[in-house]
């Protein structure tokens, strides 16, 4: 019976052991080389906008050595909604609009694709999406009325308005005057004053809500605080003054 021979190459399987690990370095230089890096730029929060209720959000966008700037498109993916964000000259800097209302937040997330010769890709940044604060706006801080000329029948009145815009409705449960100081003249000047609206008032997002006030004297002045079921404002002060012009 005819032996088989074995040949044995033990350069062949140095040479292989070499290689190795070159492969699996190239094939992860190449994925390197292929990858787009997402930064959200976006700012962490806004003063809500009751009119357009449109928001600037943006990313930086790097790009790697086989990633070309025509391949790669960013989208905003928000509640439902998808923006087309447009980039710069270079593709480096990428910015839209996002519309929401009545919300005191957002979540906000941006879905990458880009193009290779062979291959298309896709992440989503962050991997869970953030909170993009929407703050309410400061109500009316001061109110003055003028007082000139003959006191009409009930004293003289006004209006003091109030706009909330990060949530569907507010209600105003009530409101009441005091003075605004301590001392006994502050007092005094507060007395004239009364609150001739009926509660609650209702606001519904954006619209103007007026709490009508009095004075039976042509000077008077005080601090009027009104009492929401809006969680950012549940008591709100104004300071209300009645003078002649």
């Amino acid at each position: 019976m005819a032996r088989t021979s074995t040949h044995r190459f033990p350069g062949v399987s140095v040479t292989m052991r070499m290689l190795t690990p070159l492969m699996w370095l190239s094939v992860a230089l190449l994925l390197v080389a292929c990858d787009v890096q997402v930064r959200d730029t976006t700012p962490a929060e806004f003063p809500a906008n009751h009119d357009i209720g449109m928001y600037p959000v943006s990313v930086a966008v790097t790009r790697s050595a086989l990633v070309t700037p025509g391949s790669v498109y960013v989208t905003v993916i928000s509640d439902h909604q998808k923006v087309a964000l447009s980039p710069n000259t270079d593709g480096s800097q990428w910015q839209g609009l996002y519309s929401v209302r009545c919300k005191s937040s957002f979540p906000l997330q941006f879905m990458v694709d880009w193009k290779l010769p062979l291959d298309v890709r896709r992440k989503v940044v962050p991997p869970q999406p953030r909170q993009v604060g929407l703050i309410e706006p400061p109500l009316t801080r001061m109110a003055s009325f003028d007082t000139s000329g003959k006191a009409p029948k009930g004293g003289w009145q006004g209006s003091v308005q109030y706009r909330f815009v990060t949530v569907p409705t507010v209600q105003i449960t009530g409101a009441h005057f005091g003075p605004q100081g301590q001392t006994a003249a502050e007092v005094v000047a507060a007395r004239p004053l009364s609150v001739v609206s009926s509660f609650p008032v209702v606001a519904g997002c954006g619209d103007l809500a007026e709490i009508r006030v009095a004075s039976s004297a042509p000077r008077a002045r005080g601090t009027l605080v009104i009492d929401t079921d809006h969680p950012a404002d549940p008591h709100w002060t104004t300071q209300v003054e009645f003078s002649p012009k």
